[in-house]
């Protein structure tokens, strides 16, 4: 199997992990090889519904011949855009917040799908040296008067403006940082791309979604709170928040192990990440799962 079509099929095989179809387009923008000539690419997906390796439903392709997919999808897309209103709306409350200075939509709605059950996630930047204290006023506001519902607060990743770069350099975490979704300072995040091109590495070919971003603002709260906290009390309480933060995670998630808990739930004084089911590293192992079975199944070698 050449390389054109091994890519494709390495494609179809992520989104396979989350049964989600998917059209020409998107797979030429998750593809992880530079696209060449469309004609060429188009060519090669007809060969291989021919081939009977892929399914094409209509304007989707996938690895499963089930329309249902395709009508879930659907379903999913147009309940995503019921939900950016309101995602937007929340962005703009999060900005609001001290020394937040950045806010993106994250998770399956920035990929354009959300089902009933789904949440909206939130990356959030801050400024040095305060994201704990950005992060503990969120999570109190979460808890004390949205009933600590994260169906559409979920702020589970922050970083701050001098660690703008991802440590974790994959498939999964290339697609999550090229699928974000401005919606706070859209100036800082074209500058937290730019501390992030390694991600093209592995999805040459994505364009980022532009949309109308809310401009960072100080408002009366935010800027009296930082005036009052930007002095040795707000060190203290910054070092406070994420000491008792850890201590809570390490006693509530002791089931795992040191480099799990360090992937999964990343803690430093420039970072906050809260992915406790572990979903990076579950869905990498499905992917090479999903390789080694497809190979196993057509008795061939995907060249990538």
């Amino acid at each position: 199997m050449n390389e054109f079509k091994s890519n494709i099929i390495k494609t179809l095989l992520y989104f396979d992990i989350f049964n989600y179809p998917i059209t020409m387009h998107e797979i030429i923008n998750f593809m992880p090889m530079a696209k060449g000539d469309e004609q060429i690419l188009k060519n090669n997906l007809n060969e291989l519904v021919l081939e009977n390796y892929i399914f094409q439903i209509g304007d989707f392709y996938c690895l499963k011949n089930g329309k249902e997919l395709v009508e879930k999808r659907l379903v999913g897309n147009n309940h995503a855009q019921l939900n950016l209103q309101k995602a937007y709306k929340n962005s703009k409350l999060i900005g609001a917040f001290p020394y937040v200075v950045g806010v993106c939509i994250s998770g399956s709605l920035s990929k354009g799908y959300m089902d009933e059950s789904g949440d909206i996630d939130y990356f959030i930047i801050t400024k040095p040296e305060r994201l704990w204290i950005a992060r503990t006023l969120l999570i109190l506001y979460k808890k004390i008067f949205l009933f600590n519902s994260r169906k559409h607060f979920c702020v589970n990743y922050f970083i701050d403006t001098n660690n703008l770069e991802i440590p974790d350099k994959n498939i999964f975490t290339a697609t999550e940082v090229l699928t974000l979704i401005p919606t706070y300072n859209h100036q800082l995040f074209h500058q937290f791309v730019k501390n992030n091109t390694w991600a093209y590495d592995y999805l040459p070919n994505k364009e980022l979604t532009e949309r109308p971003a809310s401009d960072y603002q100080l408002n009366p709260f935010k800027k009296f709170t930082e005036r009052i906290l930007n002095h040795k009390i707000g060190d203290y309480l910054d070092n406070f928040f994420m000491k008792i933060t850890i201590q809570k995670w390490k006693s509530k998630f002791k089931h795992l192990e040191t480099e799990n808990f360090e992937l999964a739930l990343r803690s430093r004084k420039y970072v906050s990440k809260h992915h406790p089911q572990s979903f990076q590293k579950k869905v990498l192992t499905a992917l090479d799962k999903g390789v080694y079975e497809f190979e196993l199944k057509h008795n061939i070698k995907l060249n990538f």
